[in-house]
């Protein structure tokens, strides 16, 4: 019987949860729920300059945005420091290691060196092989592993395939630094080890440190877990993804609008796919999820895809909860206004949204097409509005506006009924009447059916709207 999957992800609390490394939780989540298995979390803080406990918040805030929960309490790497030195000692006492008194200025040479003679600059083995009774007095050393010198290390990879390294190629790192704190590459392979991780999904950045990673692993006698390493997103020109490609922070996508199941359906397009489809539930997902279904090239990371998947779900959610995540958002943003008319008319909001969702890519557009429910007098009018605002046009709007005032059904039905006979009485088509009522009742000319619009914001506000625009005929 095979053992229950659990796969890690690992991020450095550095800065917050990036792009890339949200993607890679995605793939761990899927994997491990698709087998049943667990997804553990681990902070790996111990560079302790630059980790800080609101970066972890970050980490943690994010995944769960994204509604990538995880297993069991989060790890803190740095607090397993004497474990990773206890297993560094074990490799020095199975031989599989040794004790290195060379100060910078030797390493340097060597590193100088080995440039001279056209090597890759690196340490030399020098202390490999010595007797311990050599040891200067006074020094305190590293821990090296000892590399095989000859032969191959294998990574057999679910992404890459067999990815042959030469043994001659690997240098004795360092597992354990002078004062007794585990570097990075030791550190990771006794808490996979430790934690029972079966499968390590990561970035193919990771593809050289699995060959190191593997020496300890054997060395320690260890089962290496099952590798997949995927490549990193580019931006849409090939480049390295980088800020400006969109190369941001996760609450970023969050506080421009995105929603959590869109960023989930287009990061997992990013690297993984399912025949051609483009749409899917988290569900269908984790479904069909497998790491032979990883792909080898890099995935271009396009805003136009992510906004267009984003306008599916933003159509397909329920106003309820799309209230409540446009109320969020302009908490989150600081959009006081809006924070405002929002929570003050929210029966109106949540009738308008249904005309609302289908002209909306992101949050941020939602909200503010729904500015006219709650926009105060008189109304800002936008550029593009401005243009159906003639002195013709007001005067236009003046006429229907005494049609209304006559109205004693105030009815989408009955608002349209009028504004069509007014329309044939002046020998004019519909959009004539109704592109001017729009630029006049909300300041722009995109919105929700007029006649919708009037009924939403009252017959009242309706009057005193058009009454502001006639006055300035």
């Amino acid at each position: 019987m095979s053992k229950p999957v659990i796969t890690r992800f690992a991020p450095s609390p550095t800065g917050y949860l990036h792009i890339g490394g949200a993607r890679t939780a995605l793939f761990n989540w899927a994997f491990s729920r698709h087998t049943g298995g667990k997804m553990l979390l681990r902070i790996e803080d111990t560079d302790r300059e630059r980790s800080t406990d609101a970066a972890i918040e970050a980490i943690y805030d994010g995944l769960r945005w994204l509604g990538l929960d995880w297993d069991g309490d989060p790890i803190l790497q740095f607090g397993r420091a004497a474990r990773h030195a206890e297993v560094a000692h074990e490799l020095l006492e199975r031989g599989m290691a040794y004790k290195c008194y060379c100060s910078p200025e030797e390493l340097n040479q060597m590193r100088e060196e080995a440039r001279a003679a056209g090597k890759p600059p690196r340490y030399n083995g020098y202390w490999r092989d010595r007797d311990p009774s050599e040891a200067p007095v006074g020094v305190a050393p590293v821990i090296r592993i000892k590399a095989p010198l000859s032969g191959e290390i294998v990574v057999q990879d679910h992404v890459q395939g067999k990815v042959v390294f030469k043994a001659e190629n690997l240098d004795d790192f360092i597992i354990l630094r002078s004062d007794g704190t585990p570097t990075y590459m030791l550190a990771v392979v006794v808490d996979d080890h430790d934690m029972g991780v079966t499968h390590i999904i990561r970035g193919d950045d990771h593809l050289t440190n699995a060959a190191r990673q593997i020496v300890i692993y054997n060395g320690m006698g260890w089962e290496v877990p099952d590798m997949a390493h995927i490549p990193l997103i580019h931006g849409p020109d090939g480049a390295k993804l980088s800020k400006r490609h969109g190369a941001l922070g996760v609450e970023a996508y969050r506080q421009m609008g995105y929603l959590p199941e869109a960023m989930r359906n287009y990061l997992a397009r990013l690297g993984w796919s399912h025949g051609d489809d483009e749409i899917f539930t988290t569900d269908q997902m984790v479904d069909w999820f497998s790491l032979d279904s990883l792909n080898k090239g890099a995935a271009r990371f396009d805003f136009v895809k992510l906004e267009n998947i984003n306008g599916h779900y933003i159509r397909e959610a329920e106003p309820t909860r799309l209230y409540e995540v446009m109320l969020a958002t302009a908490e989150e943003v600081a959009r006081n206004a809006d924070v405002v008319g929002l929570s003050q008319n929210k029966d109106t909001v949540l009738a308008a949204l249904p005309e609302l969702q289908p002209r909306a890519k992101t949050v941020l557009e939602l909200i503010d097409l729904a500015q006219f429910i709650y926009a105060q007098r008189p109304l800002p009018i936008d550029a593009s509005a401005a243009g159906q605002l003639t002195t013709d046009s007001r005067d236009m709007i003046g006429a229907f506006a005494e049609v209304l005032r006559g109205l004693n059904d105030w009815s989408v039905e009955a608002i349209d009924g009028a504004a069509r006979a007014f329309a044939e009485a002046r020998g004019l088509k519909l959009g004539k009447v109704a592109q001017p009522l729009r630029a006049a009742l909300t300041g722009r000319t995109v919105s929700p059916g007029i006649f919708e619009v009037m009924v939403l914001i009252g017959k009242q506000e309706t009057l005193d709207r058009l009454a502001d625009q006639v006055a300035l005929a």
